[in-house]
């Protein structure tokens, strides 16, 4: 089984081992694939293209595809990067949020007195305007990590969700920008 990702122009890519270094326009991004659940497989770089292959059995297929994908988001990250989008919604209180550093603050959810927090990742940039969320990156998993800990950040137990709809909802997840 063999997978075969072009490198598109402007994009460098390094291969040493199983480590992946993809460097672009808007950045660069790294990452270690030596795993023991990925020991039979092989990575190099041919020419313009990234090849990822290995024994032609199922699990490692799905493996090669997964390895794959990751080299195909990192190599999309730094070319166009990814955005997603949250909302703010309250029927009760109005909540507040605001950005701090690294860290978004949420107060006066539902009347809470306690501040609720969200870190939000290295490299990604998150944008506050009205009830509108703006997360952006060029790691597509530190975009997703970051909308999820603002999700969770607003996270309701012991309440009914059909009577209690408030919080930050993510309204579309990380996708390439453009």
């Amino acid at each position: 089984m063999e997978r075969r990702l072009e490198i598109p122009e402007g994009v460098e890519v390094e291969v040493s081992g199983m480590k992946v270094r993809v460097s672009g326009p808007l950045g660069s991004l790294e990452r270690d694939f030596s795993s023991p659940l990925f020991r039979d497989l092989n990575l190099r770089k041919e020419g313009n293209s990234v090849v990822v292959s290995g024994p032609e059995r199922r699990k490692k297929k799905a493996m090669v595809g997964t390895i794959a994908a990751h080299i195909r988001n990192m190599i999309l990250g730094v070319t166009k990067g990814f955005e997603a989008k949250l909302k703010v919604v309250f029927a009760h209180f109005p909540m507040t949020v605001k950005l701090e550093g690294s860290e978004l603050i949420v107060q006066n959810f539902l009347g809470e007195k306690t501040v609720r927090r969200a870190r939000i990742p290295e490299g990604v940039k998150v944008e506050v305007s009205g009830d509108e969320i703006k997360v952006s990156g060029i790691d597509k998993e530190a975009v997703g990590l970051a909308c999820s800990r603002i999700e969770q950040s607003t996270r309701l137990t012991g309440r009914d969700r059909r009577k209690f709809q408030d919080g930050i909802w993510i309204t579309r997840k990380a996708s390439v920008v453009g």
